[in-house]
């Protein structure tokens, strides 16, 4: 498929789901400047193929992410420089958001920093019971700024709070139970886990998924009067989708959906 050489992995599947794989082990898959690039233009591939239902995002190696790379931040003390970075990085957060398919992040190990932001950014995430999350720039001076953006609309805000504060690894299970990852599996049963999540969300109609996520998203921004609003205008389009009449005409005859082809 691909050059195991790439920075980034890239596969698709028959189905349409994308497997990204950050193929830094080296560097626990930092988010430096080129890996950055490097999902922005798979996610900007994603975007652009009108077959496309789903991401996987991974990590190659022991670590998940473990962030931007603060040997390469100490070498550039030039706040333009940081700025740009940053910036480069938010780029790829919204574009995970603003993506049409869900983005589910495949947690294998350390997802710290700015690799905690990632995962808490991604729509669904399932991790490996050896996973670990923290955002640790605390403990080196740099408070975690921006992954505490995706991180408070997980989480709840003094857990949240804490982990920014004390910069302190939470294990998988408190990840679950806290709402930073759906699920968590045995290191050998990872994958299964993630197939069984992806395969329950590609199964449904792509553009509910497309329209749903985009919805979620706008409306926990807005005022409650707002959202409703917002929400019903969506249900409504929603309806008018030929995938909807199927589903509604086949709940009342009591049968299976037959779906158009994506």
């Amino acid at each position: 498929m691909t050059d195991t050489a790439e920075l980034l992995r890239t596969e698709r599947d028959a189905r349409g789901v994308y497997t990204l794989t950050m193929n830094d082990p080296k560097r626990f898959n930092a988010l430096g400047s080129e890996m950055l690039a490097s999902l922005q233009a798979a996610l900007q591939q994603v975007q652009a193929d009108p077959d496309a239902r789903m991401v996987v995002l991974a990590g190659g190696g022991r670590a998940f992410c473990a962030g931007h790379n603060l040997k390469d931040m100490s070498a550039h003390p030039d706040l333009a420089w940081y700025r740009e970075l940053f910036t480069q990085c938010s780029r790829v957060m919204l574009a995970i958001n603003q993506l049409d398919v869900p983005v589910l992040a495949r947690v294998q190990g350390i997802a710290a920093a700015a690799g905690c932001q990632l995962v808490a950014q991604c729509d669904l995430a399932v991790a490996s019971t050896e996973a670990r999350f923290a955002t640790s720039g605390i403990h080196y001076g740099l408070f975690c700024s921006t992954p505490s953006v995706p991180l408070v609309r997980n989480v709840p805000a003094k857990r949240a709070m804490e982990m920014l504060l004390t910069g302190d690894f939470i294990d998988a299970q408190t990840a679950l139970e806290e709402g930073l990852v759906n699920r968590v599996a045995a290191p050998d049963q990872l994958d299964a886990e993630v197939a069984a999540l992806v395969d329950a969300v590609v199964e449904k109609p792509r553009a509910a998924v497309a329209m749903g996520k985009k919805l979620v998203y706008q409306q926990r921004e807005l005022g409650l009067q707002a959202a409703y609003q917002l929400a019903g205008q969506t249900m409504a389009a929603n309806m008018m989708d030929a995938d909807a009449q199927e589903g509604a005409l086949a709940f009342a005859e009591k049968r299976v959906p037959s779906w158009k082809p994506h």
